[in-house]
């Protein structure tokens, strides 16, 4: 069966983007506001302990999703058509 590639690419960067965003309020809860990068601050640009730093990481790991997500599901579909040619033989 075949992936959605579109559907797969929005659904990844969804679940990303949303677990991106809720680390630095779960951080905030705990330590309070500090605008200290995390590992991810060094990958996306903007990203840090803030209400401002989350929603740039939001948007950041939306595009970074979507875009695995693609080619995950793209790798995955050309994987089935070879997989579907070599039992038809």
């Amino acid at each position: 069966m075949k992936l959605n590639i579109l559907a797969f690419g929005l659904a990844c960067g969804l679940v990303w983007g949303i677990g991106v965003f809720c680390l630095p309020w779960w951080v905030m809860a705990f330590e309070g506001v500090t605008h200290d990068p995390m590992v991810l601050g060094h990958i996306y640009r903007g990203f840090n302990i803030s209400p401002l730093g989350s929603v740039i990481g939001l948007v950041w790991s939306l595009f970074d999703g979507f875009g695995g997500g693609l080619i995950l599901a793209a790798i995955y579909n050309v994987l089935v058509d070879c997989q579907l040619r070599i039992k038809s033989k």
